[in-house]
């Protein structure tokens, strides 16, 4: 008995102190300064965020509803201040580690799986992301998934609880129109097949004294209470002006015909990202130290491991008890092909390893380890061999990881130093003539990370300083 308390406190700490670990990098690593994507939300919404003409255009479901509340708190009450929306990634990166603290505790998972599930998690390879607060409400959306996630497998595993149906109606529609944003289609796309793989599986006989009816229909209602608003938004999107910065502007067809293995050289690459830090391959690429060859290998590494996650699910019929693991699988997939999808247009390799990515990239990462996990236990029924892989591929999984973090506290006074720079420019920015503009205009795009235009970055940094906002606070 108090064995299986001091397991349920650990399940509720650990995702506490990797809190309390990214808030010490964020504070490490950062300060508190307009850039990149704040300069065009500066431009867009401040300082009249309660304007509804703002609010009520034809793409609003893009512009991820739930920021313009945080939006009018932040400016009203904080100043605009960067600071709060890291904190609020952070925090929603937290809230995502307990979804999964509520899933090991209910399925038993032994104490160091859950603490590589955490590692994972909280592993600086989003340094990017965690770093731009602009991006708190993704960390916000993916804990969202991970939650009716839970729910749903909650419900197949027959271990509902109290309102669990409902929110399988309600929940896509919060998500989807309040806060996924663009990552809603991976998010939608899991589910549709979730429900579709469920029914399937009702119908031949997975659960008996099921009335095979009643749960079509329920399934067709969750699938229609998924499939609705992710219209919806796609209508949305359809209105929205996207700009991309570097764009070839060459359709996809003419770049396979001249370079037909493109997209399995971007894939791959993608895949050894989540192995190791993007940025620390592409150092060790630079330096001769590992070739694209080796890091093609490395990312078919990570596809064994998924191919060998799949093949345990159905080899061992993990499906009969949960479905969560697929789900994470089937979305971790999902999202390195979305992300060639809407990168390909850049043509270039090393878009794959950007950090911006680790987020999406680690869904499928987390159910790797989640179907060894629940495998492990299964000792009267795998091989040693079975258990040398897993043990080989998470001991991999724990040294890229754990080095990408290492690396990233190293680098994190650098960074701090790169915004500190940031804000002592930016207090000149308002000041600055025509011709001074032009004269910096390379320094300016460079520190600020924003190459669409010099009068936008001085027009941002005037709206702060005429109402006192952000680096302009007294």
């Amino acid at each position: 008995m108090n064995a299986e308390r001091n397991r349920k406190i650990i399940y509720w700490l650990l995702p506490l102190a990797g809190i309390l670990f990214c808030l010490w990098y964020v504070k490490n690593a950062t300060c508190d300064v307009v850039y990149s994507d704040y300069i065009r939300l500066v431009n867009s919404y401040l300082p009249d965020v309660w304007n509804p003409e703002k609010f009520f255009v034809p793409d609003v479901l893009t512009r991820i509803p739930v920021n313009y509340l945080c939006r009018i708190v932040n400016v009203e009450f904080f100043g605009f201040t960067i600071t709060l929306e890291r904190v609020l990634g952070v925090v929603s990166l937290g809230l995502a580690g307990w979804v999964f603290a509520a899933y090991c505790s209910g399925r038993k998972v032994g104490c160091l799986w859950f603490a590589l599930l955490m590692a994972v998690m909280f592993s600086l390879n989003k340094w990017e992301m965690i770093t731009n607060g602009s991006g708190w409400s993704h960390f916000f959306a993916f804990a969202c998934f991970y939650y009716h996630e839970l729910v749903l497998d909650r419900v197949w595993a027959g271990e509902e609880k109290k309102g669990d149906r409902v929110k399988l109606l309600v929940l896509p529609w919060l998500i989807i129109l309040g806060t996924a944003g663009p990552y809603c289609a991976v998010y939608a796309a899991t589910l549709l097949l979730s429900y579709g793989f469920c029914m399937v599986m009702d119908r031949l006989g997975k659960n008996e004294g099921r009335t095979y009816g009643s749960w079509d229909m329920r399934y067709l209602a969750c699938m229609a209470c998924t499939l609705v608003p992710l219209l919806l938004y796609m209508l949305s999107n359809s209105m929205a002006v996207e700009e991309h910065a570097g764009a070839t502007g060459r359709s996809l067809g003419t770049i396979l015909a001249e370079n037909p293995t493109f997209p399995i050289r971007f894939l791959l690459k993608s895949f050894a990202g989540v192995l190791v830090g993007g940025e620390e391959l592409q150092r060790f690429m630079e330096s001769g130290l590992l070739s694209n060859r080796m890091c093609y290998v490395l990312g078919l590494f990570v596809v064994c491991g998924y191919l060998l996650a799949l093949w345990l699910n159905f080899r061992f019929r993990l499906y009969e008890r949960t479905i969560m693991p697929l789900m994470l699988l089937a979305g971790g997939g999902m999202n390195h092909v979305i992300i060639f999808i809407s990168r390909y247009i850049f043509e270039k390799e090393s878009y794959a390893l950007s950090s911006r990515y680790a987020l999406q990239f680690q869904v499928g990462i987390l159910g790797i380890v989640l179907t060894f996990a629940l495998v492990w236990q299964m000792k009267g029924r795998t091989s040693r061999g079975y258990r040398w892989v897993m043990a080989l591929f998470c001991l991999a999984i724990l040294m890229g990881n754990g080095y990408t973090t290492y690396r990233e506290i190293q680098k994190a006074p650098s960074r701090e130093e790169s915004f500190e720079r940031k804000a002592h420019l930016a207090l000149e920015v308002p000041g600055m003539s025509r011709e001074e503009l032009q004269d910096r205009g390379g320094e300016l795009e460079r520190e600020f990370e924003y190459y669409k235009g010099l009068d936008k970055i001085q027009n941002a940094f005037r709206i702060l300083e005429e109402n006192r906002l952000n680096v302009f606070r007294e």
